[in-house]
C-alpha cells in the first residue's frame, strides 16, 4: 500500500511490534493523537487505545506474523502473531489506518487532543489533557452525518 497523505511533518515514520517480526511505516496526517475507550479497545489495547491517524499511508515491510481481526462490521485491529502488540485499528474494505502511538517511532511530538467513546470510559482514571470528548453516539452521528473524524 502506497500512500501520499502528508502528516504535520510529512516524514514517513517507521514501526514495529514488540518482537520486530511486524515493521511498517506511515505518515501521520496531523500532528494529533487520539484516545478511543469503547470496550473493544479496552480490551485489545489492555486500557485505552492511542491511536494516529495515518490514511493510507501504510507500507509494511515485514508482515508473516501481522494478524487483522474483524472485530466488527466495520473495523479490523491488526496485532502480532509473535507478541501480542496491537498494532492498528483500520476501517474495512478502506486503507484508512490508525496507527498504535506505542507501535510508531516518534510520537512523542503529537499533541493529544480527542477522546471517543468517553461514554464507556471506566471510572479509574482521567487524562489532564484538555481534550475534544465525543460518546459513541456522538461519532456515529459524525460518520453518518457524511463528516470525517480522525479518531478511533
Amino acid at each position: 500500500m502506497t500512500g501520499t497523505q502528508s502528516g504535520s511533518d510529512g516524514q514517513r515514520r517507521k514501526a514495529q511490534c514488540l518482537c520486530g517480526s511486524v515493521r511498517f511505516s506511515a505518515v501521520p496526517v496531523s500532528a494529533e493523537t487520539s484516545v478511543c475507550h469503547c470496550h473493544m479497545c479496552q480490551r485489545w489495547a489492555a486500557g485505552p487505545y492511542f491511536g494516529v491517524h495515518c490514511g493510507n499511508s501504510v507500507e509494511f515491510e515485514a508482515d508473516d506474523d501481522l494478524v487483522r481481526y474483524h472485530s466488527s462490521q466495520w473495523a479490523e485491529r491488526g496485532f502480532c502473531r509473535k507478541c501480542g502488540t496491537s498494532l492498528f485499528w483500520n476501517l474495512r474494505g478502506k486503507d484508512d489506518y490508525h496507527v498504535s502511538l506505542s507501535a510508531l517511532e516518534g510520537g512523542q511530538d503529537l499533541s493529544f487532543t480527542t477522546e471517543i467513546f468517553i461514554d464507556e470510559k471506566p471510572d479509574t482514571y482521567e487524562f489532564a489533557n484538555d481534550t475534544k470528548k465525543l460518546t459513541g453516539e456522538e461519532l456515529f452521528a459524525m460518520f453518518s452525518g457524511g463528516q470525517e473524524q480522525s479518531d478511533d
